[in-house]
């Protein structure tokens, strides 16, 4: 290959780099001789939503934490942000700056405030930060994740469920990341706490130019806020695209998954808000 070639090449991958968050490929995770994924590639566009479904063992979590470094996968190349995650002379931890995580259930740590729990990436990235500072940034994210100002000094165990998942949420926005990763934000919500949720994530996705990578079940937040979903089965990303673009595919878990009684009710009750929003 020419020097010019060669040149045209790295402004290719360049150019490539400027769109994607996330390129994952090849990807093989396995414990013991369960295999859970096998040869698994994903794109995750910058300034997307993206929705990442499956049935259970799909190994959705899996991903994610393979993404984020806590599962060592046995093959496969992962890179955020232009860096490859997994190499660790690359990789100099810099790039975890630069991702929020809100895990199931919001993991909070219990015997720390809310206002302290949201402190601790500060802390772990800005040691010497000042305290009056760390104190206004909790604040400014409590407030930022729709929680009233005196949750702030409350414990894990005075909050209700949604009320922890906003305080997760909270942590998760403290190093102002570019993107944001939940894992089954809605689950153990009411209707009304869950369309909230997710009326928030669409709001600060917004506002904030974040990339969402969104691990849920919810058929709801699939049709409301998500811009593509991914499909985890047969140990791969079998399917991607828009929800129209994966009823138009064949595959049986698919069909099921997005015509069955919940997916037909999730389509009525998008058709109902439409037809609220254009009268």
């Amino acid at each position: 290959m020419s020097e010019e070639q060669n040149e045209l090449q790295e402004a290719k991958e360049l150019v490539e780099q400027a769109d994607y968050a996330v390129r994952i490929s090849g990807l093989r995770n396995a414990f013991g001789d369960q295999v859970i994924h096998d040869d698994l590639s994903l794109d995750v566009h910058k300034g997307e939503i993206l929705g990442v479904v499956g049935g259970s063992g799909t190994g959705k979590s899996v991903m994610m934490r393979s993404i984020i470094g806590l599962q060592k996968p046995q093959a496969g190349t992962i890179e955020v942000f232009g860096t490859h995650v997994l190499d660790e002379e690359e990789s100099d931890g810099s790039v975890r700056s630069r991702w929020g995580i809100l895990f199931q259930g919001g993991a909070l740590f219990s015997t720390l405030t809310v206002a302290e729990n949201v402190q601790v990436p500060l802390k772990e990235f800005y040691p010497d930060m000042d305290a009056k500072l760390l104190d206004e940034i909790a604040l400014y994210k409590i407030a930022l994740s729709g929680l009233p100002p005196e949750a702030a000094a409350k414990y894990p165990s005075e909050l209700s469920g949604g009320m922890r998942k906003r305080a997760g949420l909270a942590r998760a926005l403290a190093l102002d990341p570019d993107l944001l990763f939940l894992d089954e934000p809605t689950a153990g919500l009411d209707p009304i706490g869950a369309a909230a949720f997710d009326e928030l994530t669409k709001k600060l996705q917004q506002t904030l130019g974040l990339t969402v990578f969104l691990i849920t079940h919810d058929l709801d937040t699939l049709y409301e806020i998500c811009d593509r979903v991914a499909v985890l089965a047969d140990r791969q990303v079998i399917a991607v695209g828009t929800i129209d673009e994966l009823l138009a595919t064949d595959h049986p878990w698919i069909q099921q998954y997005f015509n069955g009684p919940r997916g037909r009710a999730a389509i009525a009750s998008q058709k109902r808000k439409e037809a609220r929003e254009n009268a």
